[in-house]
């Protein structure tokens, strides 16, 4: 199971429904793409070092983005970024969940 970064947000702002998923879900994976795209999102260190603390809980395994990834992301980017406004971060999730033959859980259609 592939968490987004929309669903780890709410549940860092809160929200039950996405506190249910992600504890019905340990562990869970994320991608690099998430973790990046949230550790530019914290207030400070502290925050910062708060939430590295909270993966580290929940068990979280972090994938890294490799040459099959890009390559499909890449093919993604090309089918996609023009009909249906995929950009680089999405494509790169997207290309991981399929790469590890994992579900993703998203707030994104």
């Amino acid at each position: 199971m592939i968490i987004d970064t929309d669903v780890i947000i709410w549940e860092l702002r809160g929200n039950k429904k996405a506190q249910n998923i992600i504890h019905e879900n340990i562990p869970f994976s994320i991608s690099v793409v998430t973790y990046i795209e949230l550790i530019q999102g914290m207030r400070d260190k502290k925050e910062m070092n708060s939430f590295i603390k909270q993966l580290s809980k929940w068990n979280v395994e972090i994938i890294q983005i490799n040459n099959d990834i890009s390559t499909r992301a890449m093919i993604y980017i090309e089918q996609y970024s023009l009909s249906h406004s995929m950009e680089l971060a999405d494509s790169l999730i997207a290309a991981t969940c399929i790469n590890e033959s994992e579900l993703l859980i998203t707030a994104n259609e």
